[in-house]
């Protein structure tokens, strides 16, 4: 997808990427702005957007066990979907993850929750392993279960699990002026992409690949990024 007059303005927004949580969101509003709600990327950033304000405020009963680490993994996996964006609008190759949502941005009959799906299954399912891989070059925490890391991360698993089926909702129902669309879709749809299973392969895929020579990890990542493209269009395709 190359920049056009109308991209522009988004390219402007994601051309500088932020370095804290609050600058993270922002990045967001500004996208949500500027996106026109027939821009099947505005629901994906939306929903991006809710769940990310909801796991900001909706800490464990305790408090973060490792809140630096959690807040600087935040803005890595944030800053791929800005890349990846400014990537496409500027042109450049992307990921076939991103692609199945991007080549399917104004296309028509496709409802709100299913845009927001497909960004997510590219987000999580690409994405999030090399967030995880590049928090482990900087801070070198490991991929042990049990530890403060992976505590917090389980806990945003609950959150997100609680919080998805309410965002969908609203993206289907809860935006003043448009019309309501098919909130029997969502079912239907978790059930085919389950936020839980997929950070947690996620977080699994960061392991094996950190264990392998480098030369090794973008085979493994290519053939996961072309299911991943593969399931999106899936998601994106009609769910009767």
């Amino acid at each position: 997808m190359s920049a056009t007059p109308t991209s522009s303005p988004l390219l402007a927004i994601v051309s500088t990427q932020p370095t804290t949580i609050d600058g993270v969101i922002q990045i967001m509003q500004n996208l949500d702005n500027a996106l026109a709600s027939n821009d099947g990327l505005k629901w994906f950033n939306l929903l991006y957007l809710k769940v990310t304000q909801q796991v900001l405020n909706s800490p464990p009963q305790n408090g973060w066990q490792a809140p630096v680490w959690l807040a600087r993994l935040d803005v890595i996996f944030a800053n791929l979907y800005f890349a990846a964006l400014a990537d496409a609008l500027s042109g450049k190759p992307i990921p076939s993850s991103w692609q199945a949502l991007f080549e399917a941005r104004q296309r028509t009959g496709i409802d709100r929750i299913q845009f927001a799906l497909a960004g997510m299954n590219a987000h999580i399912n690409h994405d999030l392993s090399l967030a995880l891989l590049q928090i482990d070059n900087e801070m070198h925490q490991g991929f042990a279960a049990g530890t403060p890391e992976h505590q917090d991360y389980q806990h945003v698993n609950d959150l997100l699990e609680a919080v998805l089926p309410v965002a969908l909702t609203f993206l289907a129902t809860g935006i003043l002026g448009e019309l309501a669309q098919d909130t029997g879709k969502i079912g239907r749809m978790l059930a085919i992409w389950n936020v839980r299973v997929a950070r947690d392969l996620a977080w699994d895929f960061a392991g094996t690949l950190q264990a392998l020579p480098a030369s090794f990890r973008p085979f493994l990542i290519r053939k996961g990024d072309l299911s991943t493209g593969a399931l999106g269009r899936l998601l994106l395709a009609s769910l009767q």
